[in-house]
């Protein structure tokens, strides 16, 4: 039997501390609480239970002196089950501590798992007795000692992100130069044929799809799927034990911290994909695994009318309950111990709104949460960055986060996929994204930084597949192809024949450049997703969340095209980061504003002239001309002292028509040099006074002083 000590309320979690472990959890309503101890991951009774004989604050305490890294446990909390009064404790249900930095092998779904009685006839009004520990996963006390080495954050500016998301199994299960054990682990995305892979390309950060420990819904699992991609959280500071390599006894911390240190030496940042706004215990018919068994009424967001039930903006069945204090220390300190124990460089928030509703109900600013993120000494030097969308009302908030904040910018995705595939009166929309979306943030007194500029994500069709079906093809997710948004790029390439599947082909291959071009060259943070630089394809799902297969796995054989799009890729990001006019660090001025007689940015039609108010209300016009003088300001040296960029004439045609554009005239001498033209490769010297802009194409020139 191990011996008890009273222990200390602080930190929450298990904490070893070189001698024993420090057990601490917090409760507000519980009138008794278990910690379990076990000897085995599928244990199904525990080795000891001790009740935790202090409570200071609503925080239950106790200190194993016995205890070592690697100990299994668990919690069982006593109190009211009344779910009409919002309290739903069961003893009888094993619970994963909130706080755990590790957890064994996934959940084993089985009736037991629930609170209340499956079937009985008055629902989750029932009580559940059925022990759970057998199926349940277990908590690990982890050492987190590590040797970091010289390891850096890379601390990439904004101005020079560029942010690659994808998924830590996917990137690497189908990958022939990573060893078969490494495969779809932390480790297997640090092995140097995936990190050459990266850096080679030139983004500078990658952005990972939930890491956190995150469970398969029931339903999937029943039917031979799984969460694939992760949005399911059950352990906010347990990195997912399914991402590491060993058999989850704590291995996949020291695991994740490998990965993280292999990328920071390689100059790539490391942000996480985070869900702190649901659970995956679901509504109130889904299981007790945790919060809901420790404080149903303190965690989650209840209906004041009907405690029995909750508020979901989530679309998941239940909603994190931001407004009690010790939720938010929950998040805060899960944040906080990403960057500090992790070594993370920042963070995405999945539907960020969640995060602050009810805070104007009781008084207070609609952007409380994230003032208290963007405030914190820790959390205001990393990059913040929200999906800011939810399911709730007014769910769109798009532009009304506050300063420190980036934001997925999904006007944007919408706005250049309207425009490549030719819809009317795009133009005047098109400029705005083009140079940053001011009309977006510029009232909440932010910078360019404030957009994240992309046309696909996880959560849509992949690029190959944006431009080559007209329909989502989801029958897979066993949903009648119900699933997922139906977005479609609905271009009329024309009749496919055997004549024509070759143009065809060439122009799906060109439209693919110009949006990479359009995401790279406009003002703001330029975020791609993962595989799209190798024209990675779904098949047509559009909503591969339950797809652990080569449906969502990155295709490493790479072939000519393949190869191609991504050499295309990485010329784009040296553009990008060799021409500081593209990397603006506020917002254009517009004409009025001139600095040695250079306008700070002007749009052009074809023959050279300025846009006038009756061209940008021209509904059948599908091109412009955007010019960027280089002025002082644009960038700064290593002493701080302003560079003078090049200037740069970019272009772009939606049309089905070429158009000739006549090349500005500049006063200083030089030459036009193309960088780049999506509809023929290589860079050439532009000896003529206009320039031919190709059909369904987009253009760079700039204006070179010192030509070779």
């Amino acid at each position: 039997m191990m011996r008890i000590w009273p222990g200390s309320p602080y930190p929450l979690g298990a904490t070893w501390d070189g001698e024993g472990v420090n057990f601490a959890l917090f409760s507000e309503h519980a009138t008794r609480v278990e910690l379990c101890v076990f000897e085995a991951p599928d244990a199904a009774e525990a080795s000891e239970t001790i009740a935790m004989p202090e409570v200071t604050d609503d925080v239950w305490h106790v200190y194993l002196p016995d205890a070592r890294p690697g100990t299994l446990y668990g919690y069982r909390v006593h109190g009211p089950y009344e779910p009409g009064e919002g309290h739903r404790f069961n003893p009888a249900k094993l619970l994963i501590d909130p706080y755990a930095k590790a957890v064994t092998e996934n959940i084993k779904w089985s009736d037991a798992l629930f609170g209340y009685t499956i079937g009985h006839p008055d629902g989750d009004l029932s009580r559940d007795d059925r022990d759970s520990a057998g199926a349940m996963p277990k908590c690990v006390v982890v050492d987190q000692a590590f040797t970091w080495g010289d390891e850096r954050a890379p601390r990439t500016p904004w101005n020079r992100t560029v942010i690659y998301e994808c998924h830590v199994r996917g990137m690497t299960r189908r990958h022939p130069q990573v060893p078969e054990e490494l495969r779809g682990t932390y480790l297997g995305l640090a092995v140097d044929p995936v990190v050459d892979h990266l850096t080679t390309l030139g983004v500078t950060a990658v952005e990972l799809m939930p890491v956190h420990q995150f469970l398969p819904e029931r339903d999937l699992v029943d039917r031979g799927l799984t969460n694939y991609w992760g949005y399911n959280s059950i352990g906010f500071l347990a990195p997912h034990v399914g991402y590491a390599t060993e058999g989850g006894l704590g291995e996949q911390v020291s695991e994740f911290k490998s990965m993280v240190k292999t990328l920071h030496r390689a100059g790539l940042e490391v942000i996480l994909d985070v869900v702190y706004n649901h659970t995956a215990e679901g509504s109130h018919l889904g299981p007790t695994l945790s919060l809901r068994g420790i404080d149903n009424a303190a965690y989650y967001r209840l209906n004041p009318e009907d405690r029995r039930f909750m508020f979901d903006f989530t679309g998941t069945g239940n909603s994190l309950n931001i407004l009690h204090p010790r939720t938010v220390g929950l998040i805060m300190d899960s944040l906080r111990y990403w960057v500090t124990d992790m070594h993370v460089d920042g963070f995405r928030f999945d539907l960020a709104p969640v995060l602050v509703r009810g805070y104007e109900d009781e008084g207070g600013p609609p952007s409380a949460f994230f003032e208290i993120v963007q405030q914190d000494p820790i959390l205001s030097t990393v990059k913040l960055i929200a999906e800011p969308w939810d399911v709730g009302p007014d769910g769109y908030q798009l532009g009304r986060f506050p300063q420190g904040w980036s934001e997925w910018n999904g006007q944007y995705r919408d706005s250049i996929r309207k425009f490549w595939r030719g819809d009317p009166g795009m133009v005047p929309e098109l400029a705005s994204r083009l140079s940053g979306s001011s009309d977006i943030f510029a009232p909440s007194r932010r910078t360019t930084y404030a957009s994240v500029n992309f046309v696909t994500c996880h959560d849509g069709f992949t690029l190959t597949d944006l431009v080559t079906y007209n329909e989502r093809h989801n029958e897979a997710n066993g949903e009648d192809n119900q699933d997922g948004a139906a977005e479609n790029f609905s271009y009329n390439w024309g009749v496919e024949g055997e004549t024509e599947s070759v143009r065809i082909q060439r122009l799906r291959e060109r439209m693919k450049r110009n949006m990479l071009a359009t995401v790279m060259f406009s003002q703001g943070v330029r975020m791609i997703l993962g595989g799209d630089e190798l024209g990675r394809s779904q098949f047509g799902n559009n909503n591969a969340y339950c797809q652990d297969n080569e449906t969502s796995w990155l295709n490493w054989e790479i072939d000519e095209p393949a190869q191609s799009l991504y050499d295309f890729t990485r010329e784009l990001i040296q553009i990008l980061q060799r021409y500081p006019v593209l990397r603006r660090r506020h917002f254009f001025a517009g004409a009025a504003e001139t600095v040695n007689g250079d306008p700070d940015v002007v749009w052009l039609r074809p023959d050279g002239q300025q846009m006038t108010d009756e061209d940008w209300a021209e509904e059948s016009n599908r091109s412009i001309g955007m010019l960027m003088p280089g002025r002082a300001g644009d960038e700064v040296d290593a002493r701080g002292r302003a560079v003078v960029g090049e200037t740069l004439y970019w272009l772009l045609n939606a049309g089905t028509s070429p158009k000739s554009y006549t090349l500005p005239k500049i006063e200083r001498p030089g030459v036009w040099e193309e960088l780049f033209a999506t509809a023929r490769p290589g860079q050439r010297a532009v000896r003529t006074p206009a320039v031919n802009l190709a059909a369904h194409s987009t253009m760079l020139l700039c204006h070179n002083e010192n030509p070779r």
